[in-house]
């Protein structure tokens, strides 16, 4: 159904609980993808299926990472190396020893996203850390964690072919925490797509740049 709620009220906010169930939902899509499935290209990006499960783990792990120091930096990132195995791969701190196969590729993700849904239930709600798109609080680096994995898990099954439809309800409250500006009339999922530049809406054309809104909401 559409999303009616108006803007500037308040609503649930997104939680640990979320990073575990998106992951969750993510590894069971996964599961059973063969071991030579994952050379292919994930979607419309330029990276294989492998390189962006690494990707998103490095995403997940590299938000825990933030939120980590008792007083986390609000001017940069804490300063972890990440490097690319390849012109025009993703730079990653996380990488896959890849005889480890389907299986050892999801523990990593696994491992990631437990990672960060363990700070963000830690990190008091008042810590502030840096994002590129801008400092935020746990409550919005776990929205980014379920918005990186919504978004990319479409990717892998635009690419290995699967079906992926997330909660609705899920998609609805990371729209309303990190993209306010989202039209409000149309249904979850594909405005989530809209928003992160994956997907048309109707009288709406695919955006060709965008960022999400981190800002905290207290």
């Amino acid at each position: 159904m559409p999303r009616t709620a108006e803007p500037g009220l308040s609503s649930t906010p997104v939680t640990a609980d979320d990073v575990d169930l998106v992951v969750r939902l993510a590894v069971a899509a996964l599961r059973d993808v063969a071991p030579t499935a994952w050379d292919g290209k994930a979607g419309s990006l330029e990276w294989d299926c492998w390189e962006t499960v690494e990707h998103l783990s490095d995403d997940l792990f590299a938000y825990a990472v933030q939120l980590g120091p008792r007083t986390p930096p609000v001017d940069s990132e804490v300063p972890i190396a990440w490097e690319s195995r390849r012109p025009g791969g993703p730079e990653t701190t996380i990488r896959v020893n890849r005889e480890a196969g389907t299986a050892g590729l999801l523990q990593a993700l696994e491992a990631s996203g437990a990672l960060l849904a363990a700070m963000v239930r830690t990190a008091p709600p008042q810590t502030r850390a840096y994002h590129v798109f801008g400092v935020s609080d746990p409550e919005g680096f776990a929205a980014m964690g379920v918005v990186e994995t919504l978004a990319h898990v479409h990717d892998l099954a635009q690419g290995l072919e699967l079906a992926w439809t997330p909660p609705a309800e899920l998609c609805e409250r990371v729209l309303t925490r990190l993209f306010p500006e989202a039209p409000r009339d149309t249904e979850p999922w594909p405005t989530l797509l809209w928003a992160t530049g994956r997907a048309e809406l109707p009288g709406r054309p695919r955006l060709t740049s965008w960022r999400w809104n981190g800002t905290p909401r207290a």
